[in-house]
């Protein structure tokens, strides 16, 4: 399955400096994709159960939440959904911090989509990978996003190193997703990856992935 995504605008990166940042509540942020890959949110909240509020608050300027911002004063977060949903259900009055990497002129939320579509920074994909379905399809609120299980096994595969990270390429382990669906794995689920992990090592490694961004052949 190939994903028929519009061309991307690369996103611009935070201040070095750490100016210009802004805290904003995680419930008032608006997502830019429909799904997540709910593995890698519970190895998240694994890891902000053990931190300090003054902790979270740290590691959290330090990973700045791009953010596209309405006339209006609205946030449409375009990367971090992982991160930030899983703070979320663990405290859902919990803020992040953002940059804004463009403002726009309009208020109106299809207007802002519009915008954000013709910039490739929409994943407008269902969780069984299903679409793309309309920009007026995506959830207000970041709770509100599906769980894909391919998103969680690309994510593993990422965290072993099968495959490697593309911060320039939006959706990049969505892609991933897409191919691993269109071949053959065993049954398995977010909260199960194990029954299709050594099928799907095997298959990120093999040439046949070769034309994805990430990938990094077999082991020598």
């Amino acid at each position: 399955m190939a994903l028929r995504l519009p061309p991307f605008q690369p996103l611009p990166p935070p201040a070095a400096d750490g100016r210009g940042l802004l805290e904003v509540a995680l419930a008032a942020l608006q997502p830019t994709q429909m799904c997540v890959g709910m593995a890698e949110i519970r190895s998240r909240q694994l890891d902000f159960a053990k931190d300090t509020p003054e902790e979270r608050r740290r590691y959290l300027r330090k990973k700045p939440t791009p953010l596209v911002r309405s006339a209006s004063g609205e946030c449409w977060m375009v990367d971090r959904h992982h991160r930030l949903r899983g703070l979320m259900e663990l405290d859902p009055a919990a803020t992040a911090f953002g940059y804004v990497v463009l403002q726009l002129e309009v208020q109106e939320r299809h207007l802002v989509l519009e915008e954000l579509h013709r910039r490739g920074w929409l994943y407008l994909y269902d969780g069984r990978g299903l679409g793309p379905l309309s920009p007026a399809a995506l959830p207000a609120q970041l709770t509100g996003t599906l769980d894909d299980p391919y998103r969680s096994l690309v994510w593993k595969l990422k965290r072993e190193g099968v495959v490697a990270p593309a911060p320039l390429i939006p959706f990049h382990e969505f892609r991933w997703g897409a191919w691993l669906r269109s071949r053959t794995l065993p049954p398995f689920s977010s909260d199960r990856l194990e029954p299709a992990l050594p099928v799907a090592r095997a298959l990120a490694r093999s040439t046949a992935a070769s034309h994805l961004a990430g990938w990094i052949g077999p082991h020598p």
